[in-house]
């Protein structure tokens, strides 16, 4: 498919379903770092959504608002991002990344967790999974962005029968056991799984190109994600958190609000581990090269939570890391587009 051909069904797709009230609702973001008035504000936003194919929200995470015509030209943006999702990530790769229970087949010994589909199992075997783990997360077959996950204590006691049942009613049939996460990765918030998002591109000789490497932590809820409250900032080329955290309201953290642990300079522990694990995962994912790899740090090691074919982009928000320019040049660089 056409690079030109994708863009204009997406905007078109867009200008079908924009909505003013999110036009407004970052338009007043913005005002948060710009003293511009609304009408301003959003009219720069509608232009730069068709100069610079931006998403609304991309506009105001990323103080576009402050930055020049020639910084505005650096970032990459969703919309962007799609056309890359559509261009190279077949149906078979998207196919494999999104359904759970193929995922925790085809990838079970790169996982390093348990994880099991109630559709597998009779009553006698989840039950001795759930022994196992006295934590379990319980997730739909084909979710998405951390949508609908419930988490569950479990033992010995437990009747798999109706938890079987429970679950099931909540339209989950994907059981995974819960990742005790690394002490350290712990110290920065204990409430939930704080992950590293390494994206990647796969080129066509078979080499993997990092394209943007990001820490994820939660902030009062079970999950890190961005859209359920969670925070993230970039790391170098040595996983140390290089900017104060962001979360999508654009409210700056330099500590964590409930640990009061510093995000500038925290270090994720065994984080070459890390990076060898989502390249061995780019390189076992040729139907899909461009995936954004969650993974967890254990006690023992990095775990994989998933990967996405459609993957957010994370840049250095300019107002808490002082940087204007985007990532747009790396992309470029490994995909050529």
């Amino acid at each position: 498919m056409g690079q030109a051909r994708v863009r204009l069904g997406y905007l078109l797709n867009r200008a079908r379903n924009i909505r003013p009230g999110n036009l407004v609702e970052f338009a007043k973001q913005t005002q948060r770092v710009s003293k511009a008035p609304l009408p301003v504000i959003i009219a720069d936003m509608l232009w730069c959504s068709v100069k610079y194919d931006m998403g609304f929200r991309d506009y105001a995470v990323w103080d576009i608002r402050l930055l020049n015509a020639k910084e505005r030209a650096t970032w990459m943006t969703h919309p962007k991002s799609y056309r890359v999702t559509k261009m190279y990530n077949t149906a078979e790769g998207r196919a494999k990344l999104e359904d759970k229970r193929r995922f925790a087949r085809e990838y079970a010994d790169l996982l390093g967790r348990e994880s099991i589909d109630l559709r597998d199992v009779d009553d006698a075997e989840l039950a001795a999974f759930l022994e196992r783990h006295p934590k379990v997360l319980a997730k739909p077959n084909d979710g998405q962005g951390g949508g609908g996950i419930d988490l569950h204590e479990t033992g010995p006691d437990t009747d798999a029968a109706a938890f079987r049942a429970e679950v099931t009613a909540h339209g989950q049939s994907m059981i995974d056991e819960f990742i005790v996460q690394h002490p350290e990765m712990s110290a920065l918030y204990p409430d939930s799984v704080n992950t590293v998002r390494l994206i990647t591109f796969l080129d066509p000789q078979g080499a993997v190109h990092l394209l943007a490497a990001v820490l994820r932590i939660g902030n009062g809820a079970v999950i890190d994600n961005f859209a359920s409250g969670g925070m993230f900032t970039m790391l170098d080329e040595d996983g140390v958190a290089l900017y104060p955290g962001v979360d999508k309201n654009s409210n700056v953290y330099r500590e964590h609000p409930v640990t009061g642990t510093p995000i500038v300079g925290f270090s994720v522990p065994m984080y070459d581990e890390v990076v060898e694990l989502a390249f061995a995962l780019a390189k076992r994912t040729p139907e899909a090269p461009y995936v954004g790899w969650d993974l967890a740090i254990t006690p023992n090691g990095p775990v994989v939570i998933e990967g996405n074919h459609n993957s957010s982009v994370f840049q250095p928000k300019p107002t808490a890391s002082g940087v204007r320019t985007g990532l747009l040049s790396v992309y470029k660089d490994a995909i050529g587009f």
